[in-house]
């Protein structure tokens, strides 16, 4: 198999042919006379006004000067527009050789090609289980067939784990964590996207964003630039037509990011249906890029990442996981700040009063199972946080005050 790869990747020409460089040099050295043709006769002594054929000399300079940045484009990103096309490469290799290919770039079908089972049945309904999850991720949430695609999703994994078989266990637990990731990723790209709208206005917001506290400044600079013309804000299109992009944009990643998160949910619920939520711990211990990028979020994708987060912290006591104490400190520190500053809602609150306590117990109880150092960088963060935000939840006083005395205990 190393053999086959080895002939396969060493036969795709990487490196631009022999006449895509010979067109460049020359293009480089025409370029380059050219130039020094211009330069010669607009550095002449009593130079006269340029005729018809200066200026179309210089415009041929130009050109050519165009054509050589283009073909190094070409050189530099498609160098392998020569080389054999994948299908290509798949024919001369044994089907158990191309699968092996497939798999190390699809994380589809490493779960297809499940070591613990030889039965086709079993690789059937983990392909079907897998493509119809991927689906969820690609079909618009306003498709009538959404929802009838959600419908399928939910109704394979129930009957496989109604059978309580342990290879149909297995696949709803694979096909589950894959999609978990897979949606945890379209989800920050989402909101990532949002953000970059919102930041590539105009030179000054992005440097305003670019300091500590910019982003404040960078609202109230955002609200001058509607009033003031657009050359003063450095724009090129009109007001009106790039405030409609860029709000048309937003609406857009809102969308787009509300659906992953919801999709998100429903795979967290489904996973902890399936005893896989230790998984989806130990992704969600990790997403420090989405975590980041979730405290600006639109209130209602905010509101689906708090009921994702609270789910898992209380399950982690609930469940009774068993889970390294670096994954519980992980999980508090990523997501204690957005508990603090997420918009709660009133007209629809994330979480319900009874749900607040709850969780606050459940915090309390994940901090004091941790050691002192640990417990003293969330109660750290936690009080930095909580001071200065405007909500009232979650209060972990008690559990400070028990560590402060913890603490004195030690040094007595």
């Amino acid at each position: 198999m190393a053999k086959e790869l080895a002939l396969v990747y060493g036969g795709y020409n990487t490196r631009p042919p022999a006449l895509l460089n010979a067109i460049f040099m020359t293009t480089v050295n025409t370029a380059a006379k050219t130039l020094v043709a211009v330069a010669s006769s607009a550095k002449a002594e009593h130079a006269e006004r340029w005729k018809v054929g200066d200026h179309l000399r210089f415009v041929m300079m130009l050109m050519t000067w165009f054509a050589v940045w283009a073909l190094r484009v070409l050189m530099d990103h498609f160098p392998c527009s020569v080389g054999p096309s994948h299908p290509f490469l798949l024919e001369g290799l044994s089907s158990v050789g191309a699968l092996d290919i497939a798999s190390s770039t699809s994380p589809c079908l490493d779960m297809i090609l499940h070591e613990g089972s030889d039965v086709p049945q079993v690789k059937a309904l983990g392909r079907a289980l897998s493509h119809t999850l991927t689906l969820l991720n690609e079909i618009p949430a306003t498709s009538r067939k959404y929802q009838f695609a959600v419908a399928m999703a939910d109704k394979i994994v129930d009957q496989n784990a109604r059978e309580g078989n342990v290879e149909l266990l297995h696949i709803n637990r694979v096909a589950l964590s894959l999609a978990f990731s897979r949606t945890s990723g379209l989800l920050y790209r989402s909101l990532q996207s949002g953000q970059t709208v919102d930041n590539s206005g105009t030179w000054t917001s992005r440097l305003l964003n670019s300091i500590p506290l910019g982003s404040y400044v960078a609202s109230y600079v955002k609200v001058i630039s509607s009033i003031l013309p657009s050359a003063i804000t450095g724009t090129f299109l009109s007001q009106n037509q790039r405030q409609l992009a860029l709000a048309s944009k937003e609406r857009a990643d809102d969308v787009a990011a509300e659906k992953h998160a919801q999709e998100l949910l429903w795979i967290t619920n489904k996973m902890r249906s399936c005893d896989a939520v230790d998984e989806a711990v130990l992704q969600w211990s990790l997403a420090s890029g989405l975590c980041s990028l979730s405290l600006t979020a639109n209130p209602r994708v905010q509101g689906f990442i708090v009921k994702i987060s609270a789910l898992l912290l209380r399950d982690l006591i609930h469940a009774n996981l068993e889970v390294p104490s670096q994954v519980k400190f992980r999980l508090l520190v990523l997501w204690l700040p957005l508990f603090c500053f997420a918009d709660n809602g009133l007209a629809y609150p994330i979480l319900t009063g009874y749900e607040k306590m709850e969780m606050e117990r459940v915090m309390d109880d994940l901090i004091s199972s941790l050691p002192a150092l640990d417990q003293e960088v969330i109660l750290t963060n936690w009080l930095q946080d909580f001071t200065i935000c405007s909500s009232d939840w979650p209060n972990l006083q008690l559990a400070y005050d028990r560590w402060c005395q913890t603490t004195r205990k030690l040094i007595a």
